[in-house]
C-alpha cells in the first residue's frame, strides 16, 4: 500500500556492535522520564542506551523511575525561567519547557562529551542546529504526524501571519519551528507506515525516516477468558472527535444490539458531552480516567479505536496484548492488522464501524481468533524488548548517515 518504505530494523538481525554505536549519548524530553504515557516510552528509550553502556546524560522535566542512576539528569524544573509559569498561559507553559529543554541540550552538546543526541518533535530546535555544526549525529522522535499531516502548505500560512502572539502565547511553539526541526535532524524516527507517508507525502525522503513504532508491557497486558453473557467493547483513551468517539456513539446507539455494552475508558471532553447525551443509553459505560486500564480491558470482548490521527495509539497495543481484536484505523497505528488481529476501517466512517462491530458481536469464534493472532503479532513484533532493539539499529544507522555525508562533503572539497 505504501508508495515508499522507511528505514526498518531487522529484529532477526543481530544487535550493532560497539563500533557502530555512539560511546555517549544525549537524550532530551520535556517530559518527565518514567510514568504513564509519553514518559513511559521516554524511560524505555533511555533504558536502551544506558543497558547498552552509552547512555551520556538525560536532560527531561523531572526523574520519576529508579533504574538510571539521578547523576545522569539535568532537570529543567530547577530553571529560574520555570519561576514565571503562573503568569503563563497552558500552552505557553508547555513551549516554555520545550525552549528550555532545547537550551539546556545545546549548551550540553557544546561541551564536547556526546558524539550522538536524540530528542522530540518540538523539543529540540536549538541542540538541533548545534548538533548539526558539530557534527554529532541526531535523532528526531515524533509523537503523531507531519505537522503538515501530508497536505502541502508554505512555510507560513496567510492565517498564521494573521495571529497576534501576545505575551501569555508568545512562548507557543509554531509550525514553523518543528518543520525546521525535520530538516536538521539526521533520522527522524516515526512511529507508524501512516505516520511515515505524511511525511512522504510532505517531501521528506523515506531514507531519512525510521519506523520505530511503540512498545507494550505484555507481562501487564495480557489475555483472560472473555466474558461469555454479554458482547463488551471497549475504547481506552481522550474522549475527543478526533478520536472518532462521536462516530461511535452514533453508531453504537443504531445498531442497537441485545446484551452488548460499550466500555468508555478515559476522561470525557467538553466536546464528546452532547453526543453522550444524544446517543448513550444504558448499554453504555463511561469510566473516566483509570489507573488500571489492563483490569478493564481483561475483561472486555473486543477493542475499538476509530481515531483519524494518531501515530501509534498505545491502547491499540495494549488492548492487542490482551488478545481483543481490534477495529481501528491505519491512521491508529500498525497494532491492527486487517483481517488477522482485526478489522481497518477508514476515518470518519460510521457506517464501515457498525459493520466492523457487527461483524465481531456475530462472530464470536472469528474474534477470539483474532484476539489470539493479535496477542502474537504484539508479542513478535511491538514488545519494549522490540523497542529498544530498534532504537540500537536508529542510532547506528544514524551514525553512518552523518558518516556517508562527511564523506560526500570530502570528495566534493
Amino acid at each position: 500500500m505504501n508508495r515508499f518504505t522507511p528505514i526498518c530494523a531487522d529484529l532477526r538481525a543481530p544487535a550493532p556492535s560497539d563500533d557502530a554505536l555512539p560511546s555517549s549519548l544525549l537524550y532530551a524530553a520535556s517530559t518527565a522520564l518514567g510514568g504513564p504515557g509519553l514518559p513511559t516510552t521516554s524511560y524505555e528509550t533511555a533504558r536502551a542506551s544506558f543497558e547498552r553502556g552509552f547512555l551520556g546524560e538525560v536532560v527531561c522535566k523531572e526523574n520519576a523511575q529508579g533504574l538510571i542512576p539521578p547523576y545522569k539528569f539535568r532537570s529543567t524544573l530547577g530553571h529560574p525561567a520555570m519561576w514565571t509559569r503562573p503568569f503563563l498561559s497552558r500552552d505557553s507553559e508547555e513551549g516554555l519547557r520545550k525552549l528550555l529543554t532545547a537550551n539546556i541540550a545545546s549548551s550540553r552538546l557544546r561541551s564536547g562529551k556526546f558524539d550522538a543526541f536524540h530528542s522530540w518533535s518540538g523539543d529540540c530546535l536549538e541542540a538541533l542546529i548545534t548538533a548539526r555544526k558539530h557534527g554529532i549525529p541526531s535523532l528526531l522522535e515524533i509523537p503523531t504526524w507531519h505537522r503538515n499531516k501530508g497536505k502541502p502548505k508554505p512555510f507560513v500560512t496567510a492565517q498564521e501571519r494573521g495571529v497576534d502572539y501576545g505575551f501569555r502565547h508568545r512562548l507557543t511553539i509554531p509550525r514553523q519551528h518543528t518543520l525546521m526541526e525535520y530538516e536538521l535532524a539526521d533520522v527522524i524516527l516515526v512511529p507508524s507506515a501512516r505516520s511515515a507517508e505524511s511525511f512522504i507525502d510532505s517531501g521528506i525522503p523515506a531514507e531519512k525516516l525510521f519506523l520505530i513504532g511503540r512498545g507494550v508491557d505484555v507481562e501487564k497486558f495480557t489475555p483472560t477468558t472473555p466474558p461469555k453473557d454479554v458482547f463488551r467493547l471497549a475504547f481506552l483513551g481522550a474522549l475527543i472527535k478526533r478520536k472518532g468517539i462521536h462516530h461511535l456513539l452514533k453508531a453504537w446507539s443504531e445498531l442497537n444490539l441485545a446484551n452488548a455494552e460499550l466500555l468508555l475508558i478515559g476522561n470525557v471532553e467538553p466536546e464528546i458531552q452532547p453526543y453522550l447525551e444524544e446517543f448513550a443509553n444504558d448499554s453504555v459505560k463511561v469510566t473516566g480516567f483509570v489507573s488500571n486500564p489492563q483490569d478493564f480491558l481483561a475483561k472486555s470482548t473486543a477493542f475499538v479505536f476509530p481515531s483519524k490521527l494518531e501515530g501509534a495509539a498505545k491502547a491499540t497495543f495494549e488492548a492487542s496484548a490482551c488478545a481483543l481484536p481490534l477495529i481501528s484505523t491505519r491512521e491508529a497505528g500498525d497494532a491492527v492488522v486487517d483481517g488477522t488481529t482485526g478489522i481497518t476501517i477508514p476515518p470518519n466512517d460510521p457506517e464501515a464501524l457498525k459493520s466492523a462491530i457487527f461483524r465481531l458481536y456475530n462472530h464470536p469464534e472469528e474474534a477470539r481468533n483474532m484476539g489470539l493472532a493479535g496477542r502474537e503479532h504484539i508479542r513478535a513484533n511491538f514488545t519494549w524488548d522490540h523497542h529498544r532493539q530498534k532504537l540500537l539499529h536508529a542510532y547506528a544507522y544514524a551514525r553512518e548517515v552523518v558518516h556517508q555525508r562527511s564523506i560526500l562533503k570530502q570528495s566534493a572539497s
